[in-house]
């Protein structure tokens, strides 16, 4: 029944990819059959963080003789490590808007493979118990149709064989987008914006998942709970970050 299943699930994916033929997420022409997510030319060009990058945050850094970018040098943040697969440059802000505000979910996955190809080696070595995505209000949600940064985490989770829990956190104020607002901004904004669920306890190493990292703001709201629960370490992926300089 299971080859059955996936028989069945390939020809209808042919059958879409007929109807509606998959694009590049950056240039958007269509794909070459043996293209997937982004084309040749444009995979090239894709701003991937290479080192050195911040030892805490993953952010690119000038040289290898900074350990730390210049955020983390000035604030203490409570989650373990974090990585991140882009520099936020305006090609990937362009492919990040199309995934979330024009329902391209189907970045998800290819966001999700080229984050386990570069990272899955270190991801697996953490040895999580869960793979969280930061949470959407329920408003938002609603109004989006999906959380983009659960997209992503059940395509880490799965590649990984680590279950996606996510309604462990919960944003329970429908906060003003971080974007809009500067770092004190942020942090006053996110107060008693999140909660978990009491299953959070059962969980000591956990995968924190979301597409954009600015200054760590979410992340460490987050973290904070997670840590009260009892969680010992908390390790943030992110598809795309800002510069560290």
């Amino acid at each position: 029944m299971k080859q059955l299943a996936n028989v069945v699930k390939k020809g209808g994916r042919r059958i879409l990819n007929v109807l509606y033929p998959p694009k590049c997420l950056i240039c958007e022409v269509i794909l070459a059959p043996d293209e997937y997510g982004c084309c040749h030319s444009c995979a090239g060009k894709l701003p991937f963080i290479e080192p050195p990058y911040c030892l805490k945050c993953g952010k690119p850094v000038y040289s290898a003789e900074t350990e730390y970018c210049m955020d983390c040098q000035k604030q203490s943040h409570v989650f373990t490590k974090g990585i991140a697969l882009w520099s936020y440059d305006e090609q990937v802000r362009k492919a990040v808007y199309r995934f979330k505000y024009k329902n391209r979910r189907e970045y998800a996955g290819y966001f999700g493979e080229e984050l386990i190809k570069r990272y899955g080696r270190q991801m697996r070595g953490w040895d999580a118990d869960a793979v969280i995505p930061v949470p959407l209000h329920k408003k938002r949600l609603k109004r989006r149709g999906f959380n983009q940064a659960e997209l992503i985490a059940k395509e880490i989770g799965r590649r990984l064989e680590v279950p996606v829990e996510p309604d462990m956190v919960f944003r329970i104020v429908n906060t003003r987008p971080q974007k809009e607002l500067n770092e004190k901004e942020r942090h006053k904004n996110l107060k008693n914006a999140f909660k978990i669920s009491k299953n959070v306890v059962k969980l000591k190493k956990i995968i924190l998942v979301d597409d954009i990292y600015t200054t760590g703001a979410t992340a460490d709201a987050i973290a904070r709970l997670l840590l009260r629960a009892g969680v010992e370490k908390i390790y943030v992926v992110i598809l795309c970050i800002g510069k560290g300089y």
